[in-house]
């Protein structure tokens, strides 16, 4: 079998002592979207961190390989210059660091040497002809007075500049007005049609289902209470909005 693919087997994951996560078994494979969809508190943002390192999140059982490379053997650095990405629900402003700089550091942290400045210029501002983005991004400080559309749309440009193989986008659509939310989907769509971006497997985790209007998944999973309880294709998401979680509940519950 191939080795290829963010692959998580048993991942068990407690936070100050508390198991959050009871065993989870997902495969995202290169070039293909999977949504992780579960009501509040079911655990999905707990996997994406203790995916990417934080330090709060113990794992405690399980394994997580990146192309068949140990990510959990790896400390939060390593783990994204294997190729792993994490957007936040909630981006950090950071006054006085102009968006040019912040992501000229975050490529050089991931591919050191890689680009010069003038061809990671180029680089960087071919990325943001593709996502349709103002070049007056480029003038202001990191997050700084961002609508909450507009620092969603950055964490995009990131994620182009960086070019991850594998791209977790944990509740991105949390906070965006319609508009913002369409931006968000079509730039996803500008970067899996980009050749840098075409085989980039994305894990996007969402409580609601409206993102996916925007975003077509090849694979939907459904967690509760830390376990992936079902999964399905694009219909499931469908069916989560018309019925709600309960009712995937109760279905779960009587096949247990």
């Amino acid at each position: 079998m191939s080795d290829q693919g963010l692959r998580i087997a048993g991942l068990h994951c407690s936070v100050d002592g508390n198991e959050i996560l009871k065993g989870i078994d997902l495969v995202v494979e290169p070039g293909k979207v999977h949504a992780l969809m579960g009501p509040n508190g079911s655990g999905k943002s707990t996997l994406a961190f203790s995916l990417t390192g934080h330090p709060k999140y113990d794992v405690t059982a399980g394994t997580a390989t990146l192309d068949g490379e140990d990510i959990l053997a790896l400390p939060a650095d390593k783990r994204a210059r294997a190729g792993l990405f994490l957007s936040f629900q909630y981006p950090a402003a950071i006054p006085g660091v102009k968006v040019p700089n912040f992501l000229y550091a975050a490529r050089q942290a991931v591919r050191p040497g890689e680009l010069t400045p003038s061809k990671f210029r180029a680089a960087l501002l071919q990325s943001m002809d593709t996502l349709g983005m103002d070049p007056s991004f480029l003038g202001r400080y990191l997050n700084d007075g961002f609508s909450g559309g507009e620092k969603k749309r950055l964490e995009m440009l990131q994620l182009a500049v960086l070019a991850p193989k594998y791209a977790i986008l944990d509740e991105t659509d949390s906070g965006l007005d319609v508009d913002a939310l369409k931006d968000v989907g079509e730039s996803v769509k500008a970067l899996r049609a980009s050749e840098e971006g075409k085989n980039t497997g994305f894990l996007i985790i969402t409580h609601y289902p409206r993102i996916l209007q925007h975003i077509d998944a090849d694979v939907v999973h459904v967690m509760m209470d830390g376990r992936i309880v079902k999964t399905g294709g694009p219909d499931l998401a469908n069916r989560i909005e018309r019925e709600g979680y309960d009712v995937i509940r109760e279905e779960t519950r009587s096949l247990a």
